[in-house]
């Protein structure tokens, strides 16, 4: 009774028979096409699914890299920026020390200038006090002779004789010698 059983269409077959029947199933055409169909799958798993796996996978770590590189580049103008900025820091702070330096500079040079025309005025007034003094000086020379000459000239009219030129340089010396205590 054992092998008879499994020879029996159990009823759920016969329903599925009864199915195939009526749309016209052959099942040895069914079996060829799950076969065929089986094949197909196999070969565009391994020539086109497997392809294309590889492809998104090889983008995918193309992306990442990609994703990397920007995280580093990024990290490099972050590191460029503040190295500029620092520079900027620096730069600024030189001006500024060389601006302090220039203006210390300056401001020797105008000491050192206003030393230098202080001391040329004060030349130029000693030049002038000595050619003041030499002017003054050839003016009493001057003078002297003059009043000398008139004194001669006043004492020959007022004594009625000709002066000896002993006389002239005695009444000129002792002019001279008044001339040079008033003065």
């Amino acid at each position: 009774m054992y092998p008879l059983a499994l020879m029996a269409p159990p009823s759920g077959a016969g329903q599925v028979a009864q199915i195939a029947e009526t749309f016209g199933v052959e099942w040895s055409l069914l079996s060829a096409q799950i076969i065929s169909f089986s094949i197909v799958c196999a070969l565009l798993y391994v020539f086109a699914y497997k392809p294309v796996l590889q492809v998104l996978e090889q983008r995918r770590q193309q992306i990442t890299q990609g994703l990397a590189n920007t995280e580093k580049i990024n990290a490099a103008l972050a590191a460029i920026k503040d190295e500029r900025r620092q520079m900027i820091a620096e730069a600024q702070q030189e001006a500024t020390h060389l601006i302090a330096e220039a203006r210390g500079i300056a401001a020797r040079l105008k000491d050192r200038s206003r030393q230098l025309a202080l001391g040329e005025a004060e030349q130029i007034v000693r030049d002038a006090r000595a050619a003041g003094a030499q002017e003054r000086r050839q003016v009493l020379a001057e003078a002297q002779r003059e009043v000398g000459r008139l004194v001669m000239k006043t004492a020959a009219a007022v004594t009625g004789k000709i002066l000896t030129p002993h006389d002239q340089r005695r009444l000129l010396d002792e002019t001279t010698k008044e001339l040079t205590a008033a003065a």
